[in-house]
């Protein structure tokens, strides 16, 4: 029987490449996405590695948010200094110790873009030896930063800005822009730079004076000397720390601290591509259940000559089995060289977009070599389970005296009544789901979007009468005959035409979902721009730390500002509940910002009234005129009159009160945006000179609304896309699963097609019929597919608006248009193939097939 599943599998190399070609798809992307995985994973552990060479313990400075700065500057304190750095150089095994001051640093680069990423654009000391060398940050051209009015730069950074020593470099620490003259370039193997950040080196005392105090350190490495104990040094090191105010952490600590902590970054973008790999699949075993289970039919005379001369039925599931083992193993292997490519593909274009990936040989494990080989024959067997199962229980006699059985009526009104019962149930869920108020409740929906999906899947025979019936009146009407032979055969089997339109009916079906909610979503926080927001400018800085205020106040004063509002925020705790206060021009407010009140006004605020938002009013439990006990963030306390109720803004969010009332409670006075009207509307002008009064700083944003709309507008696109593109490998390997039924149907109606030839019908009718008949099962799988996502969709944004007051559902007509048309496209070009076959068969042979 081996033997028999080996000839086999040779026998019909052709009618198997296409389910072959799904398997290793299926796989590719599970192999792809595990070596990809390792092979990240293994590279920013090597430079994290190379990174921590050379600390034995690193001695970090821990930050007392309740603490207030030991100067006036607002700058941060630390109680490491170089009396702590005497004591620690003074312990036996101790062979160095580095001290290193870290802040950031964000230069603006040849367009006045910022260069590097936020919070990754790294500013530290460098510490050179007697030398002018610093072994951590190795020169490549110039020198070392030794005066207050030098810099030196990373070669990345250094070429995205367009420097070149002896350059003037502008950049932005968190006050006004500084100058300083490039002395140095240097090479740095830190992933924090490497993965798309920047890196900027100045000498100690003025590191210390940008980011600390004189004399003052964050950081202290230590090194060993060579045979010292590094869990003993570092039990040493802590004895002469000053108590709660510095800890210390062993090289070998920090290192398996460090890779816990890429193995968690790593794992959400791996769990999500798996399940994208886990849905293509899925999809694979519709195609290849289908596969097997036309074979079969095909082979029923043989299956019946092998159960004749003794083959039991077990040894025919083995033989199918053992089959779809040979079939799902090659798949595996080829499909694990083609992940591999996939990869190393992938990597390269999230580094093309700003991932900065360390460099690193592709890492091929054991285990993904395992699980990729495993997955790959276990689905292929498991799809085939069914079939073979089949093939075991036609009788011997009557599989000779038949090709091909119906389907029997139990089986059917089994599966029918299985399926009512499923589809019920998941609907049922999600109509429950439109009641649900929080986004912790999205596995409930979750659940019952995947039991609506199974229930319509099984369901589909049935669902493909009448459908596919409506879509023949008009390929009948349109194209005569051959629209109606079309629909005649596509109706034949139903079970089999359910399938090959259920492969194609997953992937529409998520694809509809997210660009359902993903439309939606977007014209929601489009509205909520265009409701909250009456100023032509929204001004903030990329790193959240704040507008000086005394900056802020030369806005206003630029000839063609209309009206200019600052935000600035405290928390205040009220009744055990925590508020966000914002602090503003109570005059200006109105004009850059939509309030409407429902009760009570601004104007009635006074230097102790607050103004709050619906939601803040309705969960607090306040009304127009009540007197709340309110504690700011420095514990003191005060009584706060609510002075007027408005509908959500978020602009305004929670509460509104005059800087006056949140000032004298903030530990630094800065602004955290200002909201700027203009007179004359939004000019490229104005927007120059509201960056010339702040600074010119290369933090700063200064947004319109086009500006505001295209940022939260590409987020939700860019997700989009990338899931465009993950569930694209699902709705190509549904076309292959398109191409293989019509290929193999057209085998099974050989006899068939060669009698219509007979009685008249041209080849150019054949390929059409062959083509209406894919057109129609495409539709019929795109039209499911689209109305399982948009109900999917409606139910589950429910909970999508708890967190978007403005959402509510919006069918984008022309995406959806789209997909229908990609569905029409898909028919035609899977029916190339097969239809030329079906029209080049010879007349005489096809009429004598048996």
């Amino acid at each position: 029987m081996l033997r028999t599943a080996l000839r086999n599998v040779l026998a019909h190399k052709a009618r198997l490449m296409m389910t072959a070609l799904a398997v290793l798809l299926g796989v590719a992307f599970v192999a792809g996405t595990l070596i990809f995985s390792d092979t990240v994973g293994e590279a920013i552990k090597k430079a994290s590695s190379k990174n921590l060479k050379g600390v034995a313990v690193s001695v970090q400075a821990v930050s007392d948010d309740n603490a207030p700065p030991t100067g006036k500057d607002g700058k941060r304190s630390t109680l490491l200094d170089d009396k702590v750095v005497d004591k620690i150089r003074a312990l036996p095994g101790v062979q160095s110790v580095r001290r290193n001051v870290a802040g950031t640093a964000t230069l603006a680069g040849p367009d006045g873009i910022p260069i590097g990423n936020g919070w990754q654009n790294i500013a530290t000391n460098f510490q050179p030896d007697k030398g002018g060398y610093d072994e951590r940050y190795p020169l490549m051209e110039g020198r070392g930063p030794v005066a207050g009015n030098e810099i030196a730069l990373d070669e990345a950074t250094a070429k995205a800005a367009g420097h070149k020593v002896g350059d003037s470099v502008r950049f932005a620490t968190d006050g006004p822009v500084l100058t300083k003259k490039l002395v140095g370039i240097v090479t740095t193997d830190d992933p924090q730079v490497t993965a798309g950040g920047s890196l900027a080196l100045f000498d100690t005392a003025t590191a210390q004076k940008l980011y600390l105090h004189p004399g003052q350190f964050d950081e202290l490495v230590v090194g060993a000397a060579p045979g010292t104990d590094q869990q003993a040094l570092t039990g040493k090191v802590r004895e002469v720390l000053p108590k709660n105010r510095a800890e210390a952490t062993s090289g070998t600590e920090l290192a398996a601290e460090q890779s816990r902590m890429i193995a968690e970054q790593n794992k959400s973008l791996s769990q999500t591509l798996l399940v994208f790999a886990g849905i293509a699949l899925f999809v694979g075993i519709f195609i290849i259940a289908n596969t097997f289970t036309m074979l079969i039919s095909q082979r029923s005379r043989e299956i019946a000559l092998l159960r004749a001369v003794g083959a039991s039925r077990r040894q025919v599931v083995r033989s199918v089995l053992a089959e779809a083992g040979l079939l799902g193993l090659v798949s595996s292997v080829i499909g694990l060289g083609l992940g591999t490519g996939i990869a190393v593909g992938l990597r390269a274009v999230l580094d093309a977009n700003g991932a900065g990936f360390p460099d690193g040989p592709v890492i091929i494990s054991p285990a993904a070599v395992l699980s990729s080989l495993g997955v790959g024959v276990v689905v292929t067997v498991l799809a085939a389970w069914l079939p073979s199962r089949k093939a075991a229980k036609i009788a011997p006699v009557e599989a000779l005296n038949t090709v091909e059985a119906p389907p029997a009526l139990r089986s059917l009104v089994i599966r029918n009544s299985l399926g009512a019962i499923v589809t019920g149930l998941g609907i049922a869920i999600m109509f429950y789901v439109t009641t649900l108020k929080s986004s912790d409740d999205l596995p409930v929906a979750m659940a019952g979007s995947l039991l609506t999906l199974t229930g319509v899947i099984i369901l589909a025979p049935l669902l493909s009468r009448p459908l596919v019936s409506l879509a023949g009146v008009v390929t009948t009407r349109l194209f005569g005959i051959g629209g109606k032979l079309a629909k005649e055969n596509a109706l034949r089997n139903p079970r089999r035409t359910a399938a090959t339109a259920s492969a194609l009916m997953i992937g529409l079906t998520l694809i509809t979902g997210m660009t359902v909610v993903g439309n939606s979503a977007q014209q929601a926080m489009d509205k909520m721009t265009a409701n909250g927001l009456k100023a032509d400018y929204k001004v903030a800085t990329s790193t959240f730390i704040g507008l000086d205020t005394k900056l802020s106040q030369k806005v206003a004063d630029i000839p063609g500002v209309e009206a200019m509002a600052p935000l600035r925020s405290s928390g205040v705790e009220t009744g055990g509940s925590y508020l966000n206060l914002v602090g503003t021009d109570l005059a200006a407010i109105g004009k850059v910002a939509r309030l409407d009140f429902t009760s009570g006004s601004l104007a009635s605020a006074g230097a102790n009234g607050i103004a709050v938002s619906q939601s803040a009013a309705k969960e607090h439990g306040w009304q127009t005129g009540d007197t709340v006990d309110a504690t700011f963030m420095d514990e003191k306390k005060t009584k706060l009159k609510v002075a007027g109720i408005y509908t959500d803004n978020p602009v305004a969010g929670e509460a509104l009160g005059a800087t006056a009332l949140v000032d004298p409670h903030m530990t630094e006075l800065k602004n955290n945006e200002l909201l700027v009207k203009a007179a004359d509307g939004p000019s490229e002008d104005l927007e120059k000179q509201i960056r010339h009064a702040l600074g010119d700083s290369p933090l700063l944003k200064v947004q319109d609304h086009a500006d505001l709309r295209k940022e939260t507008a590409g987020q939700i696109d860019t997700v989009l896309y990338i899931v465009y593109g993950l569930l694209g490998m699902a709705v190509i390997i549904a076309v292959v699963g398109v191409v293989n039924t019509l290929a193999m149907s057209v085998f099974e109606r050989t006899r068939e097609i060669g009698m219509l030839r007979a009685i008249g019908l041209a080849r150019s009718g054949i390929k059409q019929m062959v083509r209406l008949e894919s057109v129609v099962i495409s539709l019929f799988g795109a039209v499911l597919g689209i109305g399982v996502g948009v109900f999917l969709s409606w139910a589950g944004g429910n909970l999508v608006s708890q967190g978007l007051p403005t959402y509510e559902l919006l069918l984008p007509w022309g995406r959806l248009g789209l997909f229908l048309l990609i569905a029409l496209v898909v028919g035609v070009l899977a029916a190339l193939w097969p239809a030329r076959r079906a029209a080049r068969l010879n007349v005489l042979q096809a009429i004598g097939a048996q």
